[in-house]
């Protein structure tokens, strides 16, 4: 390892601040001091890109502009409005905090650390964000942008959730101002989301290139060392079915995978069988009914958690529309009424193929 020492903390900070002032991206939340808004770009942004969220976070606040309005709402207009963004369990801890701050806070956020970190689906680096950024208290934030940026800063090999945690968080810890710490956690997390990319970093316009270990000895890219993930694939036959001008739709059970989400029938394919042939099983054994009229509409798409799933879009007219039980609710919706559900990715992508036919 260089023995290179890092400069004081007061000179890295000048350094970001000035880089940040130069090429922070303007970000709708970035106008605002409200707790509340602040605290849903937060959740908005964990696991998704900036460029996915922003047309989401401005619809959400226009829809839900302060936690008594969303603590008001039907759970179901929340994952509407959330639909597309994933990770649907983020939506449903968003209403559950909401009901708890209108009765334990006069629905307000508490300025405590001690207390946000108590609310459903706030964890330290939520709680750091909306602490530094809203409350302005001297807090970290460590989220992948920040981890990725301190150990290629310290060339530390090991993997993002590894030992090195430890002395990542006590790095920050001594590289935190004592003021306008919002700004610059914002100003770490942007160069992480900019310039040290997980792939292909741009070095030359970092501010801490002529002090980062990593650069130093050209293993930037090295660091940290990323996990390989090994996803199922799927292949299966999506049917949007119509029986006199109405739709199947059906919900899915209350806890799970993609919980309370509604979606039009599937059904996977066997090894070996068609699209055609897993359509026409699907039908006689879930809905015991005849095909009248079938299109294919196109292929989409989608992926959760350790899967990967191609689905072939069909539009089916069935002869009687018959529903066989199952652990499911199913109901036939008018076709202008749809807009109203919110879908899983996959069916909301399916959705819009058949809008489009």
């Amino acid at each position: 390892m260089s023995k290179r020492k890092l400069p004081e903390p007061a000179v890295q900070q000048k350094k970001l601040f000035k880089w940040f002032r130069r090429s922070k991206r303007d970000l709708p939340w970035r106008h605002t001091e409200d707790p509340y808004k602040i605290w849903i770009s937060e959740i908005m942004l964990q696991q998704t890109t900036v460029a996915t969220v922003i047309p989401y976070y401005k619809r959400w606040v226009e829809t839900f502009p302060d936690i008594r309005s969303l603590a008001n709402a039907r759970t179901e207009k929340i994952l509407k409005v959330w639909e597309g963004l994933g990770y649907y369990e983020r939506a449903r801890n968003i209403k559950k905090c909401a009901l708890f701050l209108v009765e334990r806070f006069e629905a307000k956020l508490p300025g405590s650390y001690r207390e946000l970190i108590k609310l459903p689906g706030i964890g330290s680096y939520t709680a750091g964000a909306v602490m530094s950024i809203a409350f302005g208290k001297r807090f970290p934030v460590l989220d992948a942008n920040v981890k990725r940026v301190v150990m290629r800063l310290l060339m530390l090999r090991g993997g993002i959730n590894s030992k090195d945690k430890k002395r990542i968080e006590e790095f920050l810890e001594q590289l935190l101002p004592e003021k306008n710490v919002g700004i610059f956690n914002q100003a770490l997390m942007e160069l992480g989301a900019i310039v040290c990319r997980p792939k292909s970093p741009s070095c030359p316009d970092c501010p801490f290139n002529d002090f980062c270990l990593s650069y130093e000895k050209g293993v930037q890219e090295t660091i940290p060392a990323l996990k390989k993930k090994d996803y199922k694939k799927i292949h299966a036959v999506l049917a949007i079915i119509q029986k006199r001008g109405k739709i199947l739709i059906q919900k899915r059970p209350p806890t799970g995978l993609m919980a309370g989400l509604f979606e039009f029938p599937s059904f996977e394919k066997k090894r070996g069988e068609t699209s055609d042939e897993a359509i026409k099983r699907g039908i006689e054994k879930e809905l015991g009914d005849e095909i009248l009229k079938k299109g294919f509409l196109g292929k989409v798409g989608h992926a959760y958690t350790s899967y990967r799933v191609s689905l072939d879009v069909y539009f089916l007219d069935l002869k009687k529309g018959s529903i066989q039980k199952s652990s499911l609710k199913r109901i036939w919706a008018a076709e202008d009424e749809l807009g109203r559900y919110p879908f899983t990715s996959g069916s909301a992508k399916a959705l819009r193929l058949f809008v489009k036919a």
